[in-house]
C-alpha cells in the first residue's frame, strides 16, 4: 500500500477519534464517555487476552523449533559454556534465564544486524538505535502506567512513589516534569521516523503499524497537555478513576475536554490490544521459538499427532501373490500345499 495513504488512513482514524471524543464532551455524555466505553475497553481487552492466549496455548508444537545462534550441547569435549546456554539452551533452567534476558533486556533485538548493499557488496551493521528506542519506549510506557496507579489506588502503593521520585528527579520548574513522558513521546517519533525514513520498512508498513504509533502519540501528547499546559483538575479525576476501580462510577458534572479525549483513546488503545500487533506482551511468553529447550541431541522427540502406521509385511504379500509369482516363475519363501499347487500348475 502506498505509504501516503497508509498515513492518511491512520493520521485520519485517530483525529476520527479525537473528533468523537470531542463531540461527545459537548453533548455532555459524561456518563458513556467516563463510565460505559471505560468500562467495555475493559471488557474487551480481558476476554480478548483470555482469547487469544488460550488460542496459542492450544496450538499444537509436535517439534522442538528453537531459534538458536550458539552451540548446542553435545559431546563431552565439545566447548558448551554459559554463552550457549543462553543462546541454546538445554534445560529449563537456561529457557529461564533465555526468556529474563528476553522479556527484560530484548536481547535478540540487541544482537540483530540491519543488511546493507553499497553497490558492489553486502555489508552487515548494527541496529542498536533500534534496540535504544524499543528498551526506551516499553519501559517508559510501564513508568507511566504505573505512576497513573496513583489515580486508581488509596492509599498510594510505595512503589509507586518510589518511582514518581527518580522519575522526577530533575526538577526544572512546577509542576516537577516527568521524563518518562517526554521521552516516550521521543522514543514513538522515533519509531515513527525509522518506518518513514528507512526505504525497506516504508515498504512493508501498513495503515495497522502506523495506527498505534499515532495513537500513543496523541495520548502522550494530551497528557503532557494536562499536567503542564491545561492543568486539569486531578481531583475530580481521582474522584472519577476511584469511582471506576471500585465498580462505583461517580462522574463529575464538568470534565475537561482534554481528559475526556485522552480517556477515550485509553479505552480504544485497551480494547484494539489484543487485536493488535501489539499483543506480542502476551505472545512472547508461549512462543515455541523461545521457551523450548534445544535437547534434541540428547532426548528424541516424537510427534504424538502422528498416525500409527500400517505396515504390510513380505509375508502377507506373498500369501497374496503367491499363486501369480510361481505362475510368472519367481522366487517364493514357501511352496504352496499339494491342493493349492495343483491349482497353480
Amino acid at each position: 500500500m502506498n505509504v501516503v495513504l497508509s498515513l492518511a488512513i491512520s493520521g485520519l482514524a485517530v483525529f476520527g477519534l479525537v473528533v468523537i471524543a470531542v463531540i461527545g464532551w459537548l453533548a455532555d455524555l459524561n456518563v458513556l464517555f467516563g463510565v460505559v466505553i471505560p468500562y467495555a475497553a475493559g471488557t474487551i481487552f480481558l476476554v480478548g487476552m483470555i482469547y487469544r492466549v488460550v488460542k496459542w496455548g492450544k496450538s499444537p508444537v509436535p517439534f522442538r523449533i528453537p531459534s538458536t545462534c550458539s552451540q548446542q550441547k553435545s559431546l563431552p569435549w565439545i566447548k558448551y559454556d554459559y554463552v550457549d546456554k543462553l543462546d541454546n539452551p538445554s534445560t529449563k533452567l537456561g529457557v529461564w534465564g533465555r526468556m529474563i534476558l528476553e522479556v527484560v533486556f530484548f536481547r535478540s533485538l540487541f544482537r540483530n544486524t540491519r543488511m546493507q548493499f553499497d553497490g558492489e557488496r553486502i555489508r552487515y551493521t548494527s541496529s542498536k538505535w533500534l534496540w535504544l528506542g524499543a528498551m526506551a519506549f516499553h519501559y517508559c510506557f510501564l513508568v507511566v502506567l504505573i505512576r497513573h496507579l496513583r489515580f486508581f489506588k488509596e492509599p498510594l502503593p510505595f512503589f509507586v512513589e518510589v518511582i514518581e521520585n527518580i522519575d522526577g528527579f530533575f526538577q526544572f520548574f512546577l509542576p516537577t516534569p516527568y521524563q518518562s513522558g517526554l521521552l516516550l513521546g521521543a522514543a514513538v517519533t522515533f519509531l515513527l521516523l525509522r518506518r518513514l525514513l528507512i526505504p525497506q520498512m516504508r515498504y512493508i508498513s501498513l495503515p495497522a503499524d502506523y495506527f498505534p504509533l499515532f495513537l500513543i502519540l496523541t495520548l502522550a501528547g494530551t497528557g503532557i497537555l494536562m499536567r503542564y499546559v491545561v492543568k486539569t483538575d486531578v481531583i475530580t479525576i481521582k474522584e472519577l478513576t476511584l469511582g471506576l476501580v471500585n465498580f462505583s462510577p461517580k462522574v463529575p458534572e464538568h470534565l475537561d475536554v482534554f481528559f475526556v479525549i485522552h480517556l477515550f483513546l485509553v479505552s480504544v488503545l485497551f480494547a484494539y490490544f489484543p487485536f493488535s500487533k501489539l499483543v506480542h506482551l502476551g505472545g512472547v511468553f508461549l512462543s515455541p521459538t523461545r521457551n523450548l529447550a534445544n535437547n534434541n541431541r540428547a532426548v528424541r522427540h516424537i510427534n504424538p499427532w502422528n498416525p500409527e502406521p500400517k505396515y504390510h509385511t513380505y509375508e502377507a504379500y506373498e500369501n497374496d501373490f503367491r499363486e501369480l509369482m510361481i505362475e510368472a516363475g519367481l522366487p517364493v519363501d514357501k511352496m504352496p500345499e499339494d491342493g493349492d499347487a495343483g491349482k497353480a500348475a
